[in-house]
C-alpha cells in the first residue's frame, strides 16, 4: 500500500506552520494582556473604606468583550462583632470559638495567630482585612485588626448585584 505525497510544497508548509504559531500565540496571550487594554497600574482605582482595602480592575478582551471572572474568597472573615467579643486574658480555645481556627500559625512565633481575609469579586473589586491575636503565657495579651466591616456590610458586598 502506498501513501500519496502531500500536495503542499515545503515553502507553503513552512508558511502554514508560521501562521499557526502566530495565531496560537495571539490567542493564548489574550487573557493576560488584552489588545487595547491599559496597563494594570492605570486602570485601577483604590478606595479605603473603614480599614478595608478595595481595588477595582476593569479588564476586557480586545477592549470590548467582558471576561468572566468568578468570585474568590480566601481566608477567615472576621467582623467587627467578632472582634468586639475578644477580651484580653481569653484562652486560645475561647479565641478559636469566637474567631475560628486561625489561617496562619507561625512556627517561629507560636504566640501569634493571624486571620487574613481576601475577597475578589468577579468585577475586580478586592476586599482585604487582617486580624492578629497575640498570646502570652496561654492568654490573650493584645489583638490588632484596625477598622473591620460589620457582618451586614460583608453580606452586602457578597450579594451585590453583578454589574
Amino acid at each position: 500500500m502506498t501513501f500519496p505525497q502531500h500536495a503542499l510544497s515545503p515553502r507553503v508548509r513552512h508558511q502554514l506552520v508560521a501562521v499557526v504559531i502566530t495565531v496560537s500565540a495571539l490567542v493564548s496571550g489574550c487573557a493576560l494582556n488584552p489588545f487595547g487594554a491599559k496597563s494594570p497600574a492605570s486602570d485601577e482605582t483604590a478606595a479605603d473604606t473603614s480599614g478595608v482595602v478595595q481595588t477595582v480592575q476593569k479588564k476586557k478582551l480586545f477592549g470590548l468583550l467582558p471576561v468572566y471572572r468568578p468570585d474568590v474568597q480566601q481566608g477567615n472573615f472576621v467582623s467587627k462583632e467578632m472582634v468586639s467579643q475578644l477580651k484580653v486574658g481569653m484562652t486560645p480555645e475561647q479565641v478559636r470559638f469566637v474567631l475560628g481556627t486561625p489561617l496562619v500559625t507561625d512556627v517561629f512565633h507560636g504566640e501569634r495567630w493571624d486571620y487574613p481575609f481576601r475577597m475578589r469579586l468577579g468585577d475586580g473589586q478586592i476586599t482585604t482585612s487582617h486580624v492578629s491575636v497575640f498570646f502570652r503565657d496561654g492568654r490573650v495579651e493584645r489583638f490588632d485588626g484596625g477598622d473591620l466591616p460589620d457582618e451586614r456590610d460583608y453580606l452586602k458586598r457578597l450579594a451585590a448585584p453583578k454589574k
